[in-house]
């Protein structure tokens, strides 16, 4: 499984935070995958011209917010380091575990990769016809997206518990940052 940039900040979101809130977050990227295979298993031969046009300016959408967060967590990053303001590091208001799922789900909702994949398969004309298939398909794919990210976000886990001193702290976020972005970039190019 390809890690790209919504899996990229899985990791590192973990890896700054805990576990709980990875999971929270990891269950948020599964909850899209499994709105958007219920959608192309229920409407998808209705929806298929609708999504033609959207697809480019979805694109753009997605890769202004993924850069967005990468700057935006690289600068925390740079200020936190150069204040070397640990005990303000410590008392910041964390991320709340359902503020990280539903940050997640908007994520990955927007994510043109996850569009694309559910477009394709709308598009190119899938074959589940009955109400059984219908339910095992969303099923399944819920399953296996939930089981691919919180794999990704124990390994955010172990990366953070690796990774805690301030140094540490703002490595992983610049190389997190600086892999979004170039995976960002990478849609429209």
């Amino acid at each position: 499984m390809p890690v790209g940039p919504v899996g990229t900040y899985l990791v590192a979101l973990t890896a700054r935070t805990s576990w709980r809130i990875g999971a929270f977050a990891a269950l948020g990227v599964a909850s899209a995958d499994g709105i958007y295979a219920a959608v192309a298993a229920g409407a998808g031969s209705v929806l298929a011209p609708l999504l033609v046009p959207i697809v480019g300016p979805l694109r753009w959408a997605s890769v202004v917010v993924l850069v967005g967060l990468a700057v935006l967590g690289a600068v925390k990053a740079v200020r936190r380091y150069r204040d070397r303001r640990i005990d303000t590091l410590q008392q910041e208001a964390p991320v709340g575990a359902w503020t990280a799922y539903l940050g997640m789900l908007g994520m990955t909702m927007l994510n043109p990769w996850t569009v694309t994949y559910f477009a394709a398969l709308i598009l190119g004309g899938s074959d589940i016809t009955g109400t059984g298939e219908r339910v095992l398909f969303v099923t399944a794919a819920f399953l296996a997206s939930a089981s691919w990210q919180l794999l990704l976000a124990g390994g955010g886990a172990l990366l953070g518990r690796l990774l805690t001193g301030p140094t540490g702290r703002l490595i992983t976020t610049l190389t997190s940052a600086a892999i979004i972005t170039v995976l960002a970039v990478r849609l429209i190019t």
